[in-house]
């Protein structure tokens, strides 16, 4: 078992600390999932540059749900889950806990909670959901559906060594930092060509893919007003 632990320091070249909680909960109060498919985004994309690929997007992905979990400590941060090396698909990726939204679960948020206790051991007690982000498509067939949620510190979290190696936290103002975002060219699993992406190097970890595109739409809706 392992306690969970977030430094309370704004990293090196960080913006001016910010209240992000409270700007988080304004900015996402009274949203709710809206999985209409003119809506989908492609992660890392904004919501124009998504829609002219909807043409590409599959036909009818496989609902699914992430937690993205913002623990409230001295400096907000995220915590985030690095997959296991022998996973199928994605392993060793920095990812949020989540899954498929299986039949017996409620709506989104009830998938998210239940995966985010099944992975690493969060408990629902500690965890008060705010809202939702736009649903992502990804390449793997699903329509992945962001539920951000404040955790409580004091938390004990328990990972399922199958799925999850490792946990870490990252403070809030060093992702949305746009000094510490690289832009990256990576070929788009839906056209082929080549599409400029940004990853969000931390330490010796990188955070790329559909997780830092969520962070950078939860970014673009807090800080630029997209919706």
């Amino acid at each position: 078992m392992a306690e969970a632990g977030g430094s309370g320091a704004t990293a090196p070249g960080a913006n001016p600390p910010r209240d992000w909680a409270a700007l988080i909960r304004a900015r996402l109060a009274g949203t709710r999932p809206q999985h209409e498919r003119a809506g989908w985004r492609v992660p890392g994309l904004s919501a124009a540059d998504s829609q002219r690929l909807m043409a590409h997007f599959p036909a009818e992905p496989r609902p699914a749900a992430v937690l993205v979990p913002l623990v409230q400590r001295d400096t907000l941060t995220v915590l985030l889950t690095q997959r296991a090396t022998q996973l199928r698909n994605h392993a060793g990726q920095i990812s949020f806990p989540g899954g498929r939204i299986e039949p017996h679960d409620v709506d989104p948020a009830a998938a998210a909670l239940r995966e985010a206790h099944e992975e690493i051991g969060l408990e629902s007690r500690f965890v008060s959901v705010v809202g939702y982000l736009p649903d992502h498509v990804v390449m793997t067939g699903f329509r992945v559906t962001p539920v951000v949620a404040f955790v409580q510190p004091g938390f004990e979290l328990l990972l399922d060594s199958v799925e999850v190696e490792d946990t870490f936290e990252v403070p809030v103002d060093f992702i949305f930092d746009p000094s510490n975002q690289r832009v990256r060219m990576r070929r788009s699993g839906f056209t082929g060509e080549e599409v400029e992406f940004r990853d969000i190097p931390y330490g010796d970890r990188d955070i790329w893919g559909a997780t830092a595109g969520m962070l950078l739409t939860l970014q673009a809706m807090v800080a630029g007003g997209e919706s």
